[in-house]
């Protein structure tokens, strides 16, 4: 099962664009929103990346923190990045252990057979580590409820 409110997250190291690895660990002591998405260069997956560019300030204001992961290279999500000018980490999953770990993998993407991505989630992380919300979508089709994931992160601030 996929990981639910009240669960501890579980951790991941991710190379970004750059090579550098990224801890889910490391931003502990702050809100973090991971955002899961099937493919980079496709149209929902622009759509909800760039949405949580141009909502940024909102998060940054009660210091929060957003990434993107894909099953995408980091070659491929560092060329997506800049494409968009995304103003966060879109971190490479390529061996496909955390989406595994998360039970996220949506299979056969777009008929192929054997591709495997992240089925699209969204999750808000306190600041120990917990899953404090979460939105989880059968259809890559489909965009988060963006209004209740800055929602989710406000009430995060307020409790602290």
């Amino acid at each position: 099962m996929p990981i639910e409110i009240g669960q501890k997250a579980p951790t991941f190291s991710l190379h970004d664009g750059d090579g550098t690895l990224v801890s889910l660990s490391e931003m502990a002591g702050a809100p973090v929103v991971v955002a899961f998405f099937p493919a980079a260069f496709t149209g929902v997956c622009e759509t909800e990346l760039c949405t949580f560019r141009d909502e940024m300030s909102g998060f940054t204001d009660v210091g929060a923190r957003v990434v993107g992961v894909s099953v995408d290279s980091r070659f491929t999500n560092a060329a997506f990045a800049a494409a968009h000018n995304l103003n966060f980490p879109v971190l490479s999953d390529y061996t496909r252990g955390t989406i595994k770990e998360w039970d996220l993998v949506f299979p056969d993407l777009a008929g192929m057979p054997g591709y495997d991505v992240a089925r699209r989630a969204v999750y808000v992380i306190d600041a120990d580590g917990t899953v404090s919300w979460c939105w989880l979508s059968d259809s890559p089709a489909d965009e988060p409820p963006y209004a209740e994931v800055q929602d989710a992160v406000k009430a995060l601030a307020q409790a602290s």
